[in-house]
């Protein structure tokens, strides 16, 4: 694989928001990035549900953590084989996979044992499983090695967007709005010890889960933000939310379904019900507070303002979201990550092809100021395929 100057890189993802797999295919040629196809491969609901099941304590159970963990690395091959077919790729033209898995707890304060505190995650989609179907090598669980090193494990796209995103002219916060939201900093002309990164707080997450509440389930998610469009802000309840305390909390951090999970869009229902607030103003006011801490983020926490926002992830795809985020932030000019060739869906899909690769290159791939570790580490466990 070393010999050849390009690489073709498979990245698999599947985020907090359990939706499916995103799979993006890349060649990589001296750190130059080309997709080369892209998809997603949606869950099928009874596997959905069984995955949100493992990620509350009260439900998960050890024997289906194991099972799932299996099957999921069943399901994550056969995405990859999917695609190659869908997009005529020959299978052994890719030399590598790089696996993210699905995240089912992540505890990034870590909990007390023996005196220290010992941070953890726990992804699932057995990479072993991927590289046996496949036959490609596979590189999996990025977050540990981080950990280990005592960062957060997360964020861990900032990699990525470096290689990706930096310019010698302009700054730029690559803001990703998955079912978490995460920004990457990239100062003009920046090295890697510059790198800024950190998770804002809610994405997609609330305005899904809220979404699906208020309409009985008949909708998955608020599409083009249509329903907020037509609501009114509850500025009082919005206020209330922007209390949270991860969002004053400085950075490295991170969050997930813990924090902004199931859990909070019902206890979100419940103040909206006591305000009686009809159901396009609850989605207007979580999709407002999602657009509001990442403005209040950057306010906090940035150094400057950016010149560019460089959009990514499923929230690119909010009209409503989009308009309000650039009402928040006038001066910083939003584009999208299409603009670059990769499109918006496909980031973080894409950002673990590129951890994937360096990896295979013995380079260290975290960021610790981003994730808070003590050094630069070379992040994942490598399973060798059967070439």
């Amino acid at each position: 694989m070393h010999r050849r100057k390009t690489t073709r890189v498979a990245g698999l993802m599947s985020g907090t928001s359990v939706d499916g797999i995103d799979v993006a295919i890349v060649d990589i040629r001296d750190a130059k990035v080309r997709l080369v196809a892209f998809d997603v491969f949606p869950y099928k609901p009874a596997l959905r549900n069984e995955i949100l099941a493992l990620c509350h304590p009260d439900s998960a159970k050890v024997d289906r953590i194991c099972h799932l963990n299996h099957v999921l690395g069943e399901v994550f091959a056969d995405a990859v084989l999917r695609l190659c077919r869908k997009r005529g790729v020959a299978l052994g033209s890719i030399d590598l996979i790089g696996s993210h898995g699905q995240t089912i707890w992540h505890q990034p304060e870590g909990g007390r044992y023996g005196g220290r505190t010992i941070r953890s995650t726990l992804q699932i989609g057995e990479p072993s499983v991927i590289a046996q179907r496949t036959g490609i090598t596979t590189v999996a669980d990025f977050r540990a090695r981080d950990m280990a090193a005592g960062g957060q494990g997360a964020p861990l796209v900032p990699y990525a967007d470096y290689v990706l995103f930096r310019d010698a002219k302009v700054s730029r916060a690559v803001q990703n709005i998955g079912g978490i939201a995460n920004v990457t900093f990239l100062p003009r002309a920046c090295q890697r010890d510059d790198i800024l990164a950190f998770d804002t707080g809610p994405g997609n997450m609330v305005i899904d889960g809220v979404c699906r509440l208020v309409t009985g389930g008949k909708r998955q998610y608020d599409r083009g933000g249509a329903l907020a469009a037509k609501g009114r802000i509850d500025e009082t309840l919005l206020c209330e939310m922007l209390e949270h305390p991860f969002l004053r909390r400085k950075p490295p951090k991170s969050t997930g379904r813990e924090e902004f999970g199931q859990a909070y869009c019902e206890w979100f229902s419940r103040e909206s019900q006591r305000r009686t607030l009809g159901p396009e103003d609850v989605v207007a006011t979580v999709t407002a507070f999602t657009a509001r801490t990442i403005a209040e983020a950057y306010r906090r926490f940035l150094p400057a303002m950016p010149d560019e926002m460089i959009l990514g992830g499923g929230g690119g795809h909010n009209r409503t979201l989009v308009r309000m985020l650039q009402r928040e932030l006038e001066v910083v000019k939003i584009r999208t990550t299409n603009e670059f060739g990769i499109d918006v869906d496909a980031r973080e899909a894409v950002a673990f092809a590129i951890l994937a690769w360096a990896t295979m290159r013995g380079t260290a791939n975290n960021v610790p100021s981003a994730t808070g570790a003590a050094e630069p580490v070379v992040l994942g466990k490598i399973v060798p395929g059967r070439r």
